[in-house]
């Protein structure tokens, strides 16, 4: 196995509680660093399924197909040697583009070729049934599950020829064996339902509003892939006996709650999945509630472990460890201290929700809800220098007063714009305005 990245824990926290006290918040960054440019995933291999919908509303206007091809054709060439991939076209059903078969080949010259024509002579027709897209990627990923495995998925409208429920089974079947990324193209598909996909499937979400900005947006995506040394990595946490884990959410780069994810790994211990890493990192908020302790006294609220679980016949291996403390004070200016890290990303997960919640009361015709959701979200956005955001923000709602989140809704709004907003909701950014 080649050299892989080395990992950090780092915590950040106040350990303080007032007398009584209960609740310890710390936010856990890990970063990985170091690695080789050239570093080959843990079990030596990477596999990737690109699947493009071919429903018959993807030739209306038909610079989405061929956008969407253009696309594909840029992320095979992106894929290093040796890759195993497999391109699969979507709409009632799915089927294989390349190879005809249904299995992985490993990309070279010749499989890059016949992939890129194989995919030129794609028509549109049919519907959507992503459940059975998902279902054929999982079957060409089961022999592979030693390495990485990404799946790109592009829609362009709402998985209207099967169930939630058969939808639903399928992501249950799929979560854990590989990572998904999915894009809308145009602004004929739900956020809610794409954003549920990429979650399962530890992967993003994003929308292409314009079918000609996909060529860039599936390099990135596959050149991101590549870039993963390291799969399968999960957080361990461990809590006292007396205590009771309240929440682990990822507050970065994105917001994703993990608290209904935990797989039990010992006694008092459970393992969150956080996916395949390559050189990054990302920030976690754990909480968790003691039982109140004597002024003086400290204890270990929680132990995390970065940890990849050891498969049939692989020992696990632990790749960076820290402490969540707590301590009992009557010093009330220690106790009392909130600690800026815990309280910028409490704000932007606040963020996120505030922003979903007004867009969908507007969806709905409640103009007062709506209005005060996105005047929270604006003051929220400023307050911790999410200039993203808050440009989004202000093409959805006239901002009179930042500071005090008084805005008003803009009559005529760009679908684009706002499905956008809802999709990027979920991004946070990490330092508030004036820290470095």
């Amino acid at each position: 196995m080649s050299e892989q990245p080395q990992f950090t824990i780092k915590v950040d926290q106040n350990k303080f509680l007032p007398e009584g006290g209960r609740e310890v918040h710390a936010i856990v960054s890990v970063e990985a660093t170091g690695s080789p440019v050239t570093g080959r995933p843990r079990g030596g291999a990477a596999a990737e399924v690109i699947i493009i919908d071919t429903s018959g509303s993807m030739s209306y206007p038909d610079t989405k197909l061929r956008s969407a091809i253009a696309a594909a054709q840029v992320a095979i060439d992106t894929l290093r040697d040796g890759v195993n991939f497999a391109v699969v076209s979507g709409s009632n059903n799915a089927a294989m583009v390349y190879p005809p078969q249904a299995h992985l080949v490993p990309a070279d010259a010749t499989t890059r070729g016949l992939a890129k024509d194989a995919l030129s002579r794609l028509k549109a027709s049919g519907g959507t049934a992503i459940g059975s897209w998902l279902r054929l990627a999982d079957q060409l990923f089961d022999i592979h599950q030693d390495g990485i495995r990404h799946a790109i998925l592009l829609t362009d409208g709402k998985n209207q020829h099967e169930s939630a429920e058969e939808l639903d089974a399928v992501l249950y079947r799929c979560a854990g064996r590989f990572v998904c990324d999915c894009r809308g193209v145009g602004t004929d598909w739900e956020v809610a339902e794409l954003r549920k996909i990429s979650s399962a499937l530890l992967g993003s979400v994003d929308i292409v509003a314009d079918p000609q900005d996909l060529v860039a947006d599936f390099r990135a995506m596959t050149e991101a892939a590549m870039g993963k040394e390291v799969a399968d990595v999960a957080l361990r946490v461990w809590t006292p006996q007396t205590a009771k884990l309240k929440f682990v959410k990822q507050v970065m780069p994105s917001v994703e709650d993990l608290t209904a994810r935990r797989a039990d790994s010992g006694p008092q211990a459970g393992d969150y999945p956080l996916g395949a890493w390559g050189t990054e990192s990302r920030d976690y908020h754990i909480c968790v509630e003691v039982p109140p302790g004597q002024v003086g006294k400290e204890l270990r609220a929680g132990w995390v472990k970065l940890v990849i679980p050891g498969g049939p016949g692989q020992e696990e291996q632990v790749l960076a460890t820290g402490n969540v403390l707590a301590q009992w004070t009557d010093d009330e200016a220690q106790s009392t201290r909130i600690n800026a890290r815990v309280a910028h990303y409490t704000g932007q997960v606040e963020l996120a929700e505030v922003v979903q919640e007004g867009l969908q009361a507007r969806k709905d015709g409640d103009l007062d809800t709506a209005t005060a959701r996105l005047g929270r979200a604006v003051q929220l956005a400023e307050e911790a220098g999410n200039d993203a955001i808050t440009t989004m923000l202000r093409k959805v709602v006239d901002v009179v007063d930042p500071a005090t989140g008084t805005v008003r809704l803009k009559k005529n709004v760009d679908k684009a714009d706002e499905m956008a907003l809802d999709t990027r909701s979920t991004k946070t950014v990490r330092t508030r305005k004036g820290e470095g």
